[in-house]
């Protein structure tokens, strides 16, 4: 399965879930990202289906490996990337919408220099 933005979206709130709620149902997902509840199940079915996650019996969303490698590449993106917009001015409800859209597009060796950058600052 190509992993798509909106794979990555999912597999980031799941992480994102997990983390401050300690758990993770697809109502909490389709609240976080304005989505409807159907749309949240035909993704849920794609990401078991591809092994990226795992669902309990009571419908709890845990991540597997492969998802949650995925998860955090794009969560620590994210977190980068809006440290370094905020770094150039831009105010934090703008850098954090910024950084969701820039985190799926740009290059590894992109996002390492911006990360080298950071961390000489």
């Amino acid at each position: 399965m190509q992993v798509n933005e909106s794979i990555e979206n999912y597999l980031e709130m799941i992480l994102i879930l997990q983390k401050t709620k300690g758990y993770v149902r697809s109502v909490d997902i389709a609240t976080e990202l304005g989505v409807t509840r159907p749309s949240v199940s035909h993704a849920m079915k794609l990401l078991r289906e591809n092994n990226y996650i795992v669902m309990d019996s009571s419908g709890l969303i845990k991540l597997t490996e492969t998802g949650a490698e995925i998860a955090e590449r794009m969560y620590e993106r994210h977190g980068m990337l809006a440290k370094f917009l905020m770094s150039l001015g831009v105010d934090e409800e703008t850098a954090l919408i910024d950084a969701c859209k820039i985190e799926h597009d740009i290059s590894d060796k992109s996002f390492e220099a911006i990360c080298r950058y950071i961390q000489n600052k």
